[in-house]
């Protein structure tokens, strides 16, 4: 692997940029992103040097596609042509079936991989970037068949995962969409949810000044940015609403139990949960 293509350079794209560089990838890396994007992407050390698209890819061996997901699905429909036999595409959309489906209408000579790094910051920009960001986090493969995990070009790219330190899963593409709207898009709506019922029944300061850790813990993820989330919640709509019924339902029993013993349970089962999460 000689020529890497990075398409999207903020915070996922750059800081694989960065990883391969950490883990000793001395080939060329060109960005493909906004004229700042591309400056802030350099500035990090991320990539070499910005260029357009056709530009880019032409003698590209992996592309990785690191936008929000309508531009990867956008992306997905005019590469094929622009890429020579044999290279590989990848990518981190947060869901997988749309992406997937649309890149096996439209890749008929190079390979395409689904991908999604279980890593990320509330900043965004090749400003927070860090090469350290994949190191023992999961980053799932969704191949259709598993020869596609075979080829060489898809080996070569799994030994650079475990070289930037990635913990390799794969799964089938709806699967992992569904385990997602539990273990992500369940806790992003979640925070979001507890923030917005917080900020309409309690205004501001003073008030809000009685809150301890707890609610900042819970909260953190509400700073996400809805143009971020609008494509996830749009394109696995129907896992999430699945998870939305199961987290209502538990709501419900916690509502209904609060003067009784039931809610021991919640509570042991919860805790357990929350300490195998910490000790990954």
């Amino acid at each position: 692997m000689k020529h890497v293509v990075i398409v999207g350079t903020g915070l996922i794209g750059a800081s694989f940029g960065l990883a391969l560089r950490k883990a000793g990838f001395d080939g060329t890396i060109t960005g493909v992103s906004s004229p700042r994007a591309i400056a802030d992407a350099v500035e990090a050390g991320a990539i070499d040097r910005g260029a357009p698209l056709a530009e880019a890819v032409a003698q590209a061996d992996l592309v990785f596609l690191s936008q929000t997901i309508g531009r990867i699905l956008d992306t997905v429909r005019h590469l094929d042509p622009l890429l020579q036999p044999g290279t590989l595409v990848t990518d981190a959309g947060s869901t997988k079936c749309e992406i997937v489906d649309l890149a096996r209408q439209y890749f008929t000579h190079a390979q395409f991989l689904g991908g999604h790094p279980m890593a990320g910051k509330e900043r965004r920009g090749a400003a927070a970037a860090d090469g350290d960001l994949f190191r023992g986090r999961t980053w799932v493969l969704t191949p259709d068949d598993a020869a596609e995990l075979e080829t060489p070009a898809a080996v070569e790219f799994r030994g650079w995962l475990d070289r930037i330190g990635a913990n390799v899963l794969t799964l089938d593409s709806d699967e992992h969409d569904r385990v997602v709207s539990l273990t992500s898009h369940l806790a992003q709506l979640a925070s979001t949810a507890l923030a917005a019922t917080v900020a309409d029944k309690l205004g501001g300061p003073p008030r809000l000044q009685v809150s301890g850790p707890g609610l900042e813990d819970m909260t953190r993820l509400a700073m996400g940015s809805y143009e971020l989330w609008r494509d996830i919640l749009a394109t696995n709509s129907e896992h999430i609403e699945k998870a939305l019924s199961l987290y209502i339902q538990k709501l419900e029993h916690v509502r209904e139990n609060l003067r009784t013993r039931q809610l021991q349970e919640e509570f042991e089962r919860g805790a357990e949960l929350a300490k195998r999460i910490r000790q990954r």
